[in-house]
């Protein structure tokens, strides 16, 4: 493989951390970001973590700050992350992450107040390295005052072919407890499953490709226990009223998403994707991605990103409903909604500490996306307009993540 080619690896290697701490943001905060975005960020995680050949984690510290703020929602927090092998075969990680939310959505706004709270997460994982093979296991846990989650996952890779060709699966239990705030009586149980394979190929000094799918179980208690949905009723001044809202006790999901990163001259790297995902609820939605990576002297890496997704709405979804248990199963979550949405962002990274004593190198990375989310028909009840043809609702977020990472 060529110089180029080599240094191509390592930018998508070096790129791992960034990829992975903006999934975690996504995913933990739980908030106005599409319903199925968990599944297009795993995806792409799994294939930031296919590119190298069968070795074990790097040892080093990752300390982060992350925001976001869009929606009349902001959530922030830091995260630490301490990586340490023992011998050559197996490599221990344990990460804490802290997320403190305000909201004032629009959600809140309707039938509810502004509420903060603060949610822990604590995360172990093991790697053990066998010749050409990975295997991994993990253990999750996450509080806050009303959401209680342990997930277990399982996972083996395996590198062949000249370490050109890597193939990886793994399986995730979790055990969830959705409680009430008010309500000391309510609590449900929600039981998570997930399947996934991949497979990514080095196809050239320049072209690397990967192949992802990953199938989801729900079962439980799937909807919020403080979301309502709306109903025409004469005898109400604003012409309508609201009922708790009821989903069906089960979902599957599926995604299945394709990724390819391609090496430049001047040791750049465009990186494109798609991915299409779909499920029993009756949503499905469709994402691209593209970005383009460009180291700068010896020490600066600099990303701009882009990203559109498109969804289709649930079928018990409504804005308004014709009366009051109008059918089985009754929604007006906007992430079950049909809507659009654009992202474009960018990043910097800049190494450093090459010499320093008992310190490998050293990165610092700022990370910058703002997000505008356009819903079709999800419509915003603080605004004045006739019953069911109020303005639809649209916003937009901005997330940062500033984090730095040490190699030891």
């Amino acid at each position: 493989m060529s110089l180029g080619g080599t240094i191509f690896l390592r930018i998508c290697a070096r790129r791992r951390l960034a990829l992975a701490e903006s999934i975690r943001i996504c995913c933990n905060i739980r908030i106005a970001m599409g319903f199925d975005m968990r599944l297009t960020l795993l995806a792409l995680l799994f294939f930031a973590s296919g590119v190298e050949a069968a070795v074990l984690p790097e040892e080093r510290v990752d300390l982060l700050y992350h925001r976001y703020d869009g929606g009349g929602v902001v959530v922030d927090g830091p995260s630490v992350l301490v990586r340490k092998n023992i011998g050559d075969s197996v490599s221990v990680g344990a990460n804490y992450y802290l997320d403190n939310v305000t909201s004032a959505s629009i959600d809140v706004k309707v039938s509810a107040s502004e509420y903060t709270e603060e949610r822990e997460e604590y995360s172990v994982n093991v790697d053990y390295l066998r010749q050409k093979t990975t295997m991994s296991a993990g253990y999750t846990k996450s509080d806050e005052s009303d959401y209680t989650a342990e997930t277990y996952s399982l996972g083996i890779s395996q590198d062949m072919f000249g370490d050109l060709t890597t193939v990886s699966m793994g399986m995730a239990y979790g055990d969830n407890t959705v409680e009430q705030n008010g309500n000391d009586d309510f609590s449900e149980d929600v039981e998570v499953r997930s399947y996934r394979i991949g497979i990514s190929q080095i196809l050239t000094k320049n072209l690397i490709m990967a192949f992802a799918f990953e199938t989801i179980s729900d079962e439980g208690y799937l909807n919020n226990p403080y979301r309502s949905v709306r109903y025409l009723d004469a005898t109400s001044p604003v012409g309508y009223s609201f009922q708790q809202e009821v989903y069906p006790r089960t979902r599957t999901s599926n995604a299945a998403a394709l990724r390819g990163s391609y090496f430049l001259p001047q040791r750049a790297a465009v990186h494109a994707g798609i991915r299409y995902f779909d499920d029993n609820w009756g949503i499905e939605s469709t994402t691209y991605e593209l970005s383009y990576t460009m180291p700068w002297a010896e020490s600066w890496i600099f990303e701009a990103r882009a990203r559109y997704h498109d969804q289709d709405e649930a079928d018990f979804y409504s804005d308004l409903f014709p009366f009051e248990d109008a059918q089985n199963y009754l929604a007006r979550d906007k992430e079950l909604s049909k809507f659009t949405s654009t992202t474009l962002g960018g990043g910097a990274s800049y190494e450093f500490g090459r010499s320093w004593s008992g310190i490998e190198r050293g990165s610092l990375n700022a990370h910058f996306d703002w997000i505008y989310f356009d819903y079709d028909n999800f419509r915003d009840l603080t605004e004045d307009g006739a019953v069911g043809d109020e303005p639809l609702y649209d916003f937009d977020a901005w997330v940062t993540r500033i984090f730095l990472s040490v190699w030891f």
